[in-house]
């Protein structure tokens, strides 16, 4: 009787390395045929729906670009955490908390504030993100916890801080009793680049984003202290760098990057705060950072897909008649798909036979 076994490969091939990806996309594509043609929908139209209809006019690329901004921006500072191989699963939560210090912000302006409120807005966005951020480096530092559980059950905690003011004190008395705070006045809102476009100016801030962890993790000594870190923690500590600064230095850009997506959500498309905030960006943000295989340009192209999923699986509803949750299966089949590649890259099949030769 013979089996199979994974046998890692000597050298992994460069191009497939890099290639699995689009590979992995194909995969998914097929794999979406087939669900579509299940579902009795034609396929054709459920591919036109996920892949030309989110381009297909500038208003289109614009709401592209909206659903993409977050989803970069947390990803950026995702791809620091797992390079230092911290293993941040809460930007959810982050984003949530970011949300809510910028809305704290907002709603404290009034007829006659000026438009300099943005920055202050902005900034304490920043800071939300990274002090929720800082409670999963405090544990992790301090006891050891693993960061992976503290950051995830931090996004409920979140979720329950986020339910208590819109439904408790930030609660608009107008608001025909609607879990939701009050619309934000004109000068706390982001500036938009376009009239008739809901782009904003946090596209611009996370495409400096993107220069900004390039620049920190490809030309700074710091970003190769992160990496070395994640790559051979012996070698990291026989070099001196720190190990516990750099849990504090990837989890605190991490939260930081997530806290300014939540800021720019509330001040710029959605104009409140509102329970329906958590959108799972900090979920899909992950998947986003391993397509763009963890480098901040990869990731600019990978948060384009994934906000064309977010966007095919809302107009899949609408015209089609399929769930919404449609979007998390896409979601899902592009991460198992290049999980799949990515081992194949790393490892082959071998057929052995009882005595384990081959």
């Amino acid at each position: 009787m013979r089996r199979l076994k994974l046998e890692a490969r000597a050298q992994p091939s460069q191009f497939w390395t890099y290639g699995s990806p689009l590979l992995a996309l194909l995969c998914t594509v097929v794999i979406g045929v087939v669900l579509f043609a299940l579902l009795g929908k034609d396929p054709v139209r459920g591919l036109q729906v996920f892949f030309w209809e989110p381009i297909k006019s500038s208003y289109a690329v614009g709401e592209l670009v909206v659903k993409a901004t977050p989803l970069l921006l947390i990803a950026l500072g995702l791809a620091v955490c797992f390079r230092s191989n911290v293993w941040n699963i809460g930007a959810e939560g982050q984003y949530i908390l970011g949300a809510i210090a910028a809305s704290g912000v907002a709603l404290l302006a009034d007829k006659t504030t000026g438009g300099w409120i943005v920055v202050p807005l902005l900034m304490a966005g920043v800071l939300g993100g990274m002090a929720w951020a800082g409670l999963t480096a405090l544990l992790r530092d301090k006891f050891n916890a693993n960061e992976i559980l503290v950051s995830l059950m931090l996004v409920y905690v979140a979720v329950q801080v986020l339910g208590y003011l819109v439904f408790g004190p930030w609660k608009d008395p107008l608001g025909y009793n609607f879990p939701q705070s009050k619309t934000f006045e004109a000068a706390a809102r982001i500036p938009r680049l376009f009239p008739g476009s809901r782009m904003n100016i946090g596209v611009l801030l996370a495409l400096v984003g993107v220069a900004g962890v390039w620049i920190f993790l490809f030309r700074t000594r710091a970003g190769f202290a992160q990496q070395v870190g994640g790559l051979a923690p012996a070698a990291s500590r026989y070099a001196g760098f720190s190990s516990r600064r750099a849990l504090w230095t990837a989890l605190l850009i991490s939260g930081g990057t997530a806290g300014l997506a939540g800021a720019l959500e509330v001040a710029g498309p959605i104009g409140q705060l509102t329970p329906y905030v958590p959108a799972g960006y900090g979920f899909a943000a992950i998947i986003v950072a391993f397509v763009g295989r963890l480098h901040p340009v990869g990731m600019v192209f990978s948060a384009i897909l994934m906000s064309m999923f977010y966007i095919g699986g809302e107009l899949a509803q609408s015209r089609l008649g399929l769930p919404k949750s449609l979007t998390g299966v896409f979601q899902g089949l592009l991460l198992f798909t290049l999980l799949g590649c990515d081992t194949l890259v790393n490892y082959r099949l071998r057929w052995l036979a009882n005595g384990g030769t081959k």
